[in-house]
């Protein structure tokens, strides 16, 4: 019985070392002199996985996510975590999922050269003012911190790429919508670019009281970053530069292929953006947004109008064959970062398509893959999303301001 039980701990510890791997950190020094820097002055960071055998010459870029900061004061509370300064950031991380080097775990791209970009400015790669603000010292240098990485990145490389795709999750995942194309243009004309978006598609809704929350918030993002300068041209020239923050409004004019990864019932956007606490002062979707199963008709039911929007919103993307979707119906977010819902045995399965399999296939153009799932709870593969009661999961730092007031949890 004993030796059983040692030789089943060791197959299981042997599964977790192949699943995932340690990659360190490295700080791109370099790039303080041009101002590409963190909130707090720090330099920016990103960690990185040499590619091996055929996959020498492809490169997945992977944008991190954290949430954003609308104003000096949230974007303050930033300053001492790792959402705000390379100091804090943990040097080795964790690959899996679409990062994993695993043949078996990640088919398509396992043995490609991966590149995780670390987040520290609180605009999705988006922010550019050149004067440091005089009380808070704080920087706002997305957009520049994304353009020395890139560059960066093609000196130790990438510039021979034959294959290279611009990823995120969340916020990182809105990222790689909004700099599709300008990814697409610094790159060498040779080169076969895509973009991947898990959970990076928020989408302008009202709030279970009527309000616009995330209209006014991404208003004020892009403000006080002065984003503008690096959304979208097609975009801002039309209208109002907060709301091409919001991908529906930017998908339509993407030249460079686009491929769209999102929960339906997203969890981080039914708690935050449909019922955020300043929407709901008595608690009465608490006990919903911790587990969709506790949720009650009618919330379901409100829950399927936010499902009805985002399929509208979705529908910018139109039908062309470089645009692809892979839309289920869990309550979810981010699902590329992670074996579980990437690629295993119990991962979601939409019209007999795993997330790795549908992503696979329209990179690799074997197939045109616009998939989207049924309404919950009709899904039995989703991975729905539990959290605690207390939320004691959620690092403190990480949240989104609806108001100055009010503080949202970010879920990575």
């Amino acid at each position: 019985m004993g030796i059983s039980v040692l030789v089943f701990l060791g197959i299981c510890l042997l599964s977790v070392q192949v699943e995932s791997y340690g990659v360190d950190i490295t700080y791109l020094e370099s790039a303080v002199t041009t101002g590409a820097v963190c909130l707090d002055g720090s330099p920016p960071a990103y960690h990185f996985s040499a590619g091996f055998d055929r996959g020498v010459d492809n490169w997945l870029v992977f944008l991190e996510g954290g949430g954003w900061c609308a104003t000096p004061n949230s974007c303050l509370d930033r300053k001492n975590t790792r959402l705000g300064s390379s100091k804090y950031m943990a040097t080795s991380l964790s690959f899996s999922g679409i990062l994993s080097k695993n043949p078996h775990s990640n088919p398509n791209f396992f043995n490609w050269n991966k590149v995780k970009v670390r987040y520290c400015d609180g605009s999705s790669f988006t922010g550019d003012v050149e004067e440091v603000d005089p009380e808070t010292k704080l920087h706002y240098r997305g957009g520049r911190i994304f353009d020395a990485v890139i560059d960066n990145l093609k000196e130790i490389g990438m510039k021979n790429a034959e294959n290279v795709m611009l990823s995120g999750c969340s916020a990182g995942g809105l990222a790689a919508i909004l700099q599709c194309d300008h990814f697409r243009d610094i790159m060498p004309g040779r080169t076969n670019v895509k973009c991947l978006a898990d959970a990076g598609y928020f989408i302008n809704t009202k709030s279970i009281d009527g309000t616009k929350n995330i209209e006014n918030f991404y208003r004020r993002v892009v403000g006080t970053h002065q984003s503008a300068k690096n959304l979208p041209r097609s975009c801002t020239s039309k209208m109002n530069s907060g709301l091409c923050f919001f991908p529906e409004n930017v998908v339509s004019e993407i030249r460079t292929p686009l491929f769209l990864l999102n929960a339906a019932y997203d969890s981080w956007q039914i708690k935050n953006i449909l019922a955020p606490g300043v929407s709901d002062p008595h608690g009465t979707w608490h006990n919903c947004k911790v587990n969709i199963n506790h949720c009650s008709s009618d919330q379901l039911h409100i829950m399927q109008g936010f499902r009805s929007d985002f399929l509208k919103a979705v529908e910018n993307v139109g039908r062309s064959s470089s645009k692809g979707m892979f839309i289920d119906s869990c309550y979810a977010h981010c699902q590329s970062g992670t074996q579980e819902t990437w690629f295993a045995g119990g991962s979601p399965v939409v019209a007999k398509s795993s997330i790795s399999k549908a992503v696979g296939d329209w990179y690799m153009d074997r197939d045109r893959i616009q998939i989207i799932d049924c309404p919950y709870p009709c899904d039995s593969t989703c991975h729905n999303r539990i959290f605690e009661d207390d939320m004691s999961d959620i690092p403190e730092q990480d949240f989104l301001l609806v108001n100055e007031s009010t503080r949202l949890p970010f879920i990575p």
